[in-house]
C-alpha cells in the first residue's frame, strides 16, 4: 500500500512539473519590437526650379533658387515627412546662368513687389492631396501640387503659378517693360506670360 501511495505522490509530482514547465515557456517567448524605418526631408537634397516664358511662341526661360531653408524634416511616410514642412527662399539666390537676367529680375520683378527678400510657405500634404501655401508680395495664396515618388524616395512636385493669384501682374509688367526688345519673337511682338512653371524636387534620406 505504502509503495502505491508513494507512485501517486511522484506521478502527481511529474504532472505538476510538466505544466509549470509548459508555462514557463510560454512566458519566456521574447516580444519582438521591428524598428520602424523614417523619410527625411533636408534642404541640402532639395531644389526648387522655375520657368517663366516669353514671345507668342511662350518660349521658356529656366531658373532656380539656389538656396531654400528649412528644418530637417522626418515622417513615417513621404506624406508624413512633407506635410506641414514651413520653407523660405531668399530672393537674392536667384539663379539663371545670366547675370544680366539675374539682376533685371530682383530689381524690376521681385524688386517691384512687397516683402521682397524673402518668400515662404508651408506643405500640404495629406489624404494625396498636395498644395504649397506660398506668400509672395504680401499675399498668401495655394499653389496646387502634382507629386511623383519614384523609387520610394524620389519625389518631384510640380505645379503652375498663376501670377494674379498673388497680386503680381504689376510686377509682371515692371519686368516686361525691362526686358521690352528681349521678349520679342519672330513676330516683333513683345509678350511675357503671367504663368509660371514650378518644380520642386527633393532625394528622402533614411534615419
Amino acid at each position: 500500500m505504502k509503495r502505491i501511495i508513494t507512485l501517486l505522490i511522484v506521478i502527481s509530482i511529474g504532472i505538476t512539473s510538466c505544466k509549470q514547465e509548459k508555462k514557463e515557456t510560454k512566458t519566456d517567448v521574447p516580444t519582438q519590437v521591428e524598428a520602424t524605418e523614417k523619410f527625411v526631408v533636408k534642404p541640402e537634397a532639395t531644389s526648387v526650379k522655375w520657368t517663366a516664358y516669353k514671345t507668342t511662341e511662350k518660349k521658356g526661360v529656366a531658373g532656380e533658387f539656389a538656396i531654400l531653408n528649412f528644418e530637417n524634416k522626418e515622417g513615417a511616410s513621404p506624406q508624413e515627412a512633407l506635410n506641414n514642412l514651413s520653407f523660405s527662399i531668399p530672393v537674392s539666390s536667384l539663379f539663371t546662368k545670366d547675370e544680366t537676367r539675374d539682376a533685371k529680375l530682383k530689381e524690376f520683378f521681385f524688386g517691384a513687389m512687397l516683402d521682397t527678400e524673402l518668400l515662404k510657405g508651408t506643405i500640404k500634404y495629406a489624404n494625396n492631396i498636395c498644395v504649397a501655401s506660398i506668400t509672395m508680395n504680401g499675399v498668401t495664396n495655394d499653389l496646387p501640387l502634382e507629386v511623383s515618388i519614384t523609387d520610394g524616395r524620389r519625389v518631384s512636385m510640380t505645379g503652375t503659378m498663376d501670377l494674379k493669384n498673388w497680386d503680381a501682374l504689376g510686377a509682371l509688367e515692371s519686368i516686361s517693360k525691362a526686358c521690352f526688345d528681349l521678349h520679342k519673337g519672330p513676330d516683333g511682338v513683345s509678350k511675357t506670360w503671367e504663368d509660371v512653371a514650378i518644380e520642386v524636387s527633393t532625394f528622402l534620406r533614411k534615419s
